[in-house]
C-alpha cells in the first residue's frame, strides 16, 4: 500500500473518529473538529468553559475511541508533584510500598492523559507537567521513562477563581490549542440536553461510543506523513509571515483597538513554536478536509486556538486578555491582504 492511500485510510479513521465522539456530545462539532486536529497533529489541548458543558465528558469520549492507555489526575490544592510520578501505601501484609503513579504506570503504552481542572494544581505541579508535554520522558527511579504515544488533554473552569492557580506562559505555550468550548445555543440541542434522557447518564453516553478504532502506536509516524504531503504555496507563506509580523507590531499594519494604546500592547508576539504550531494545525485541517495544499481558509480556522494564548501583552492589559486576544486576532486576520 503507497502513502497516498495510507493517509486516505487514516483519514477514514479520523472521520469515524469524530462521529464516535459525536455521539456522546451535540452542539459542538467545531470543538470536536480542533481536538481531533490536534490529535493527528501531536499537540496536547487545554479546554476551557462554565461548569457543566460537558468538557469531561467529551475528553473521555476521545481517550475511549483513540484506545491505548488512559490516566486521568484530579486538580486540587494539596496535589503535589510526587503524586504524577508515585503512589505510596500499605501493601496486604501491611508493609509500605511504593509504585509508579499515572504519568508512569503505563510506560510507553500512556496514550491519553487527562488533567480535570489543571487550575487547581500547584504552580510546581504544572512544572512537572510541562516537561512530560514538552519532552514526553519523565526521570524517575533511576532510569528515563518514555511516553512517546501521550497526548494531553486537560480543562480549566473559568468560573470559579478561589484556591486555583493561573498557568504560567510557558505552561500554556505547551499547549497547540487553547479551546472555548461553548454552552450550545441552538434551541434544539438545548432541548435535547434538557428533555432527552439519554443525556442525562454520562456513562451510558460514553459507552455507545466505539472503543480502540485507531492504531495508536502509529499516529506519529501518520502525523508526519500527513505534514509532508501538504504543501504551502509562495503566496501562503508571505501570508503566514505577514501574519507573524502582525502579531508582533500590529500598529505596522493599521491595527487598532478602541481605548488601547497599540504601542504599549504587546509584549511579546508570536514565538517560531506557535507558528510552528499553527502550520501543522492547518496542514492536519487541510488533510481531513482532502486537500494536499493551504488554503487560507486552513489557517483562519486553527488561527485563534493556536495564537490567542501566545500573544502575550503588557501588564496593564493581561488582565484583559480574553477579549483583548480575541479582539486583536479578528482584526490581523481582517487587515492582512489574504493570496
Amino acid at each position: 500500500m503507497d502513502s497516498e492511500e495510507r493517509l486516505q485510510d487514516w483519514r477514514h479513521l479520523a472521520l469515524r473518529l469524530e462521529g464516535e465522539v459525536a455521539k456522546a456530545l451535540i452542539g459542538q462539532p467545531q470543538t470536536i473538529r480542533l481536538i481531533n486536529v490536534a490529535l493527528f497533529a501531536r499537540g496536547h489541548v487545554l479546554l476551557e468553559g462554565d461548569v457543566g458543558v460537558g468538557k469531561t465528558t467529551l475528553l473521555r469520549a476521545f481517550a475511549r475511541a483513540i484506545g491505548g492507555e488512559f490516566e486521568r489526575v484530579e486538580g486540587t490544592v494539596d496535589l503535589m508533584p510526587g503524586d504524577l510520578v508515585y503512589h505510596s501505601h500499605v501493601d496486604a501484609r501491611g508493609r509500605p510500598r511504593i509504585d509508579p503513579g499515572p504519568l508512569l504506570r503505563h510506560g510507553e503504552r500512556l496514550v491519553s492523559f487527562f488533567f480535570n481542572e489543571i487550575n487547581r494544581a500547584r504552580p510546581q505541579v504544572q512544572s512537572l507537567l510541562l516537561r512530560a508535554m514538552a519532552e514526553r520522558t519523565l526521570s524517575a527511579f533511576d532510569r528515563e521513562y518514555r511516553f512517546p504515544h501521550m497526548t494531553v488533554f486537560a480543562d480549566r473552569n473559568r468560573v470559579e477563581r478561589e484556591e486555583t492557580f493561573e498557568l504560567t506562559s510557558a505552561a500554556r505555550d505547551r499547549f497547540m490549542f487553547e479551546l472555548n468550548m461553548p454552552t450550545p445555543g441552538a434551541r434544539d440541542v438545548r432541548r435535547a440536553l434538557v428533555f432527552d434522557t439519554a443525556f442525562h447518564d454520562t456513562d451510558h453516553l460514553l459507552e455507545q461510543v466505539a472503543p480502540a478504532i485507531l492504531p495508536w502506536e502509529r499516529l506519529n509516524a501518520v502525523a508526519a506523513q500527513v505534514q509532508r504531503s501538504v504543501h504551502a504555496s509562495d503566496a501562503i507563506e508571505r501570508y503566514v509571515l505577514a501574519l507573524w509580523q502582525a502579531s508582533e507590531t500590529p500598529q505596522k499594519f493599521g491595527i487598532r483597538l478602541d481605548g488601547v494604546d497599540m504601542e504599549r500592547l504587546i509584549l511579546a508576539g508570536a514565538s517560531p513554536r506557535g507558528m510552528s504550531a499553527l502550520l501543522r494545525a492547518a496542514r492536519t485541517l487541510a488533510w481531513l478536509e482532502e486537500r494536499r495544499h493551504l488554503e487560507p481558509g486552513d489557517l483562519a480556522a486553527v488561527l485563534p486556538a493556536v495564537l490567542g494564548h501566545r500573544i502575550f501583552f503588557t501588564p496593564v492589559y493581561e488582565l484583559h486578555r480574553a477579549e483583548l486576544s480575541q479582539a486583536l486576532l479578528a482584526q490581523i486576520m481582517d487587515k492582512i491582504a489574504v493570496p
